[in-house]
């Protein structure tokens, strides 16, 4: 009889499958950072889920599609999320370091 190389445990499978965050995996973990007496939520985007145009607010040059970056938005604004997300901006991961 030939030998079947499946595992034959399957206990905790299900476990480590409900810990794992398909958004966390292609989007980035989402941290909160302090700049310049400000929260802000800032967010690494992928080069293959960086498919658009931007333009850097902190050099005034094009992310190109394909390149990694950052999106960043306040994290304490005042009119609420829904605002503070419409006001997000793409950053190179440089410009947002040195700011």
């Amino acid at each position: 009889m030939p030998r079947s190389n499946r595992p034959r445990n399957r206990r905790g499978k299900a476990e480590e499958d409900e810990g794992l965050d398909l958004s966390r995996v292609l989007y980035g973990t989402r941290r909160v950072e302090q700049k310049h007496g400000v929260s802000w939520n800032v967010q690494p985007l992928s080069p293959t889920n960086a498919s658009k145009v931007y333009i850097c607010p902190g050099c005034s040059l094009e992310i190109a599609p394909g390149t990694a970056h950052l999106v960043a938005w306040r994290a304490d604004g005042l009119f609420g999320e829904a605002n503070d997300l419409a006001e997000r901006r793409h950053w190179h991961t440089h410009c947002w370091r040195i700011t």
